[in-house]
């Protein structure tokens, strides 16, 4: 039976839901501070070795990047160490996976119990400076976001920033397989998950991200709606998790959707997401079978002059207005309540998945204006066509000369914006994704999207269903592939596994 949980205190913070939601709309950049110990002399070092490899002048005073992380090496323990500015200045060869571990250890074990210390702090990018390319493997989340609600810390990568490359993975229980295997699996993916997050070796470990840190790793668990039923825990499935309704718009392939368990990972280097997910996989053993796998990308963390939001294959801004935490009703929209159907969920969030194909082709031969006027926003900087910048609200009341709407009234952005769904918010992230070329010639790309919500009945579903009625982007975009899961709060303590409220 699920167990009571334990409710903690919790702290809310101020501010506003997104403008819009799907394909075309921005994302936040959340990010995560790393975690590690140092010499308290070792500052100068890296502020030298920072200056000599021409470094930012973020990573040169100490301040942190734009994800949100300190300069290479940033610690805990009262001092800086050399990161791999100062590595690859003395040797040439970077921060190797051995020398990263020593740093890490010397923060002791209690930077790695899950559910505590070991979670990244989640900042928005764009308050930040840029994070020299040099520190990007030394950066390490935990496997409990540093978010809390009232119920705990959320899994990490659902407020964690969106990182540069991911996969995204589900698994049927094998037959035969039921609540025993279910309760063995899950400890082995949460041991796993907690090794390769901090950049440790695995049981059955490849070798191919031997040379690498962490590099902001993360790995979400979900369980879909079959799940309970093959776990004997039917009693136990959330009504939030009844199937998707099915839409006018959807070309869903059944073999690519679904499944009992789902896996996100993301990382900002793909040996260290590769590495993830054939670990995962081998840990899996006899218990569940691969059901479907999708690779996808975003904009790696310094490829820019200064941090700026992604931008998607069709070349839209993508995630302006995503809701921050720091909003006063974040948690309630975005996080499972008091008033989830189940109490093991609380504190979990419920995760909705679709491949989005775009037709590209199409797209590219419409005109600046005709592509501005579907989305809704500027296509060079994402500001409301009624003008201001990209954080500017939508005015979708204004009208030009001749009296019509300045965001026409099919635009993607009007469509999706909760002042035009009773305020229904969704924490989206996704990768972009390019499978090579369909039959006709046309690019098999388009986005990977997942997003966050407390409830998608009265989230997605009410979204995805006006913006199947008239979005004007819809003749541009396929769905493909469909998956809702439930996700529950990050594992108590440091021998807990994820969803032990529920099968334990």
């Amino acid at each position: 039976m699920a167990k009571q949980v334990r409710s903690e205190s919790r702290g809310r913070a101020e501010g506003r839901g997104p403008e819009e939601h799907g394909p075309s709309a921005r994302r936040s950049a959340p990010g995560a501070r790393t975690r590690g110990a140092a010499n308290g002399g070792a500052r100068g070092e890296a502020q030298a070795a920072a200056r000599t490899a021409g470094a930012p002048a973020g990573a040169r005073d100490g301040r942190n990047g734009p994800d949100g992380t300190p300069p290479a090496g940033a610690g805990a323990a009262g001092g800086r160490a050399a990161g791999t500015g100062a590595a690859a200045t003395a040797g040439g060869g970077g921060l190797s996976r051995r020398r990263l571990l020593g740093t890490v250890s010397a923060a002791g074990a209690a930077g790695l119990v899950v559910g505590t210390a070991g979670g990244g702090v989640a900042v928005a990018a764009h308050d930040r400076g840029t994070t020299p390319l040099d520190s990007v493997g030394s950066t390490r989340l935990g496997t409990a976001a540093s978010h809390r609600t009232a119920y705990g810390a959320p899994q990490s990568g659902i407020v964690t920033r969106a990182q540069a490359c991911g996969h995204l993975l589900a698994f049927d229980l094998a037959p035969g397989a039921g609540r025993k295997e279910a309760v063995a699996l899950m400890r082995r993916w949460t041991t796993t998950a907690r090794e390769v997050m901090a950049g440790q070796p695995t049981v059955h470990d490849t070798g191919v991200a031997l040379d690498a840190g962490p590099s902001s790793l993360s790995v979400t668990f979900g369980f879909g709606h079959s799940f309970f039923g093959r776990t004997g825990l039917t009693a136990h499935r959330p009504v939030e998790l009844d199937p998707l309704p099915h839409f006018s718009g959807d070309a869903l392939d059944a073999r690519r959707s679904n499944g009992d368990l789902w896996v996100q990972i993301g990382a900002d280097d793909p040996l260290v997401a590769f590495h993830a997910l054939r670990a995962l996989r081998k840990a899996a053993g006899d218990a569940a079978r691969p059901r479907w796998e999708m690779s996808g990308f975003n904009r790696a963390p310094g490829a820019t002059p200064k941090p700026m939001t992604v931008r998607n294959l069709m070349g839209q801004v993508d995630g302006t207005g995503n809701p921050k935490p720091a909003d006063h009703d974040f948690d309630g929209k975005i996080f499972a309540g008091s008033d989830t159907s189940q109490e093991w969920m609380r504190g979990g969030s419920f995760a909705v998945f679709r491949r989005i194909r775009m037709l590209l082709d199409d797209w590219e031969k419409q005109t600046l204006d005709k592509q501005q006027r579907v989305i809704g926003r500027r296509k060079s900087d994402g500001a409301p066509l009624t003008g201001g910048h990209e954080s500017t609200p939508l005015d979708l009341d204004r009208t030009g000369p001749d009296g019509t709407p300045v965001i026409p009234g099919d635009a993607h952005a009007r469509i999706a914006a909760p002042a035009a769904n009773q305020g229904a918010t969704l924490l989206r992230r996704t990768f972009s994704y390019h499978d090579g070329l369909l039959d006709d010639g046309s690019p098999d790309a388009g986005l990977l999207f997942v997003c966050w919500q407390a409830d998608p009945l009265r989230a997605f579903t009410p979204i995805q269903t006006k913006l199947d009625r008239g979005d004007a982007l819809s003749p541009f975009i396929r769905h493909e592939a469909s998956g809702l899961y439930a996700v529950p709060r990050a594992p108590q303590g440091k021998n807990g596994y994820v969803g032990e409220e529920l099968l334990g």
